[in-house]
């Protein structure tokens, strides 16, 4: 439970940043991280599907919710990635803290 603890804050910290979810169905849309939840539930504005060739049904859709579960990867911001941040709370883990 510590990991999505880890996973729900830091993606917190992310608010407002453009980025890139994929699913497991292989579709990956990308937009403006407007919320998260304790179960990594993920709210995207302003979206748009990175294939949009593929997938032309999804052109319309500019605001989506997607289900935790569905998620395979989040691509992060290069700038929204606090190494030290990420290296503490590993070796927090690692300790069992």
């Amino acid at each position: 439970m510590f990991r999505f603890r880890l996973f729900f804050s830091y993606f917190k910290e992310l608010v407002g940043k453009v980025v890139t979810v994929e699913l497991k169905n292989d579709l990956a849309i990308t937009g403006i991280l407007h919320s998260v939840d304790q179960y990594l539930n993920i709210k995207l504005e302003d979206t748009r599907v990175v294939d949009e060739a593929k997938y032309p049904h999804m052109l319309s859709v500019k605001n989506c919710f997607i289900r935790g579960s569905v998620v395979r990867y989040v691509q992060l911001p290069p700038d929204g990635v606090d190494v030290d941040i990420l290296h503490d709370a590993t070796r927090r883990e690692a300790r069992g803290a």
